[in-house]
């Protein structure tokens, strides 16, 4: 196939869509962002990154270093009873707001020569080898590659008829940065009836907390703080958490309607990235590593793509899919059931019982959710 402008449009420009294109510059190739939002800004996350991506964040010349993150090495893990046991991560991360981390990547990709456009894109149409992308300001926008780096739902997944965004889904997601006593070093995954929360650090001596839950556990509440109070509490963990921190927010942050089944990796030609790809439940603490990795397999497949080593699109298309499912299939396959199972009070203490026996199980489930250093 012969493009011989070598351009590349991402529409999304969160954490998988920015390393992608700072990735696609370092190629030499002609990037334009499409972001409706303006940067920094906060959003609902987790905020914890596994250690696994450093090698490639450092190939890309990227030093997160420069934003003090916090170095996690351990983890706090509890049962809506409070039971708990703690051990060391095998790999171990590090806490960055996004926020923060947002901003930092958004600047490093103008510096390379990335182009970036903050409107909201209302049609994408692939006709003749070519998209054609309308923004709400009616600006046209024409490419041969397209990467779908939207984000967990998105206007654009209605366009698209994804099969997805068809469902209604029962989750939520709730967030906030908090002042208060915890430790630098540590994560919290705590578990309560009808969902998940996380707990560390972030530059600044912020505590992030971001927890899931289901819409059917929360609508009997008015407002986000009786809900905490009448069902994050029953966990004295949590508990103990909410009560020695102050909210560093005029309010908590939310989105609704988050869905975790199955998403294609393609969808109408376009190569999707990130949570627009796969959204893997919380408790599994490594989506933002996810999304990172995402951008290194699209970015070097359509490299061989420009130079010829992959022949056409759908041979792209088709190792695209299979690469995402080597490297993450199996990830969302232990989320799940990891899910399923948490969810029942009666099987999650009996796990837990058998964890604090054999914690070594429990490092064994953190490998199966956590990839291995990225190899450049």
């Amino acid at each position: 196939m012969n493009m011989k402008s070598k351009s590349i449009t991402i529409v999304g420009g969160g954490l998988a869509g920015l390393t992608a294109a700072i990735h696609l510059r370092k190629f030499g190739f002609l990037v334009i962002v499409i972001e409706k939002n303006n940067y920094p800004s906060h959003k609902v996350c987790g905020e914890y990154i596994s250690n696994e991506v450093i090698p490639y964040l450092q190939y890309l010349g990227l030093n997160l270093n420069e934003l003090n993150p916090q170095n996690i090495s351990k983890l706090d893990f509890s049962t809506p009873k409070g039971t708990s046991i703690k051990i060391t991560l095998p790999l171990g991360g590090f806490g960055i707001s996004r926020f923060t981390l947002d901003e930092f990547l958004y600047k490093k990709a103008i510096e390379n020569g990335c182009q970036f456009i903050h409107q909201k894109v209302e049609e994408i149409a692939f006709e003749n080898e070519i998209f054609t992308i309308t923004t709400a300001e009616n600006l046209i926008i024409k490419t041969e590659l397209l990467i779908g780096a939207f984000g967990k739902r998105s206007n654009v997944d209605h366009r698209l008829n994804r099969n997805f965004i068809l469902k209604p889904s029962p989750w939520l997601a709730v967030k906030a940065h908090y002042i208060g006593n915890f430790p630098n070093d540590l994560v919290g995954l705590h578990n309560f009836k009808g969902g998940y929360c996380g707990v560390s650090k972030v530059e600044g001596n912020k505590i992030n907390i971001c927890y899931l839950a289901d819409y059917a556990t929360f609508k009997p509440y008015k407002n986000i703080d009786d809900y905490q109070k009448a069902i994050l509490f029953q966990n004295p963990k949590l508990k103990e958490i909410f009560q020695n921190s102050t909210l560093h927010f005029n309010k908590p942050l939310t989105i609704s309607q988050i869905s975790f089944d199955k998403k294609n990796t393609v969808e109408n030609h376009i190569l999707m990235i990130g949570d627009t790809a796969g959204l893997i439940h919380p408790l599994c603490g490594n989506g933002m590593a996810m999304a990172i990795h995402s951008a290194k397999i699209v970015a070097e497949l359509i490299r061989k793509f420009y130079n010829n080593e992959i022949k056409t699109r759908e041979e792209l298309e088709h190792i695209y899919d299979r690469q995402w499912k080597v490297n993450f299939q199996k990830r969302f396959t232990t989320g799940r059931i990891l899910s399923k199972l948490l969810q029942k009070p009666k099987i999650s203490e009996i796990l837990m019982r058998l964890l604090v026996i054999f914690p070594s199980l429990l490092r064994m489930i953190i490998k199966k959710t956590h990839g291995k250093p990225i190899v450049i």
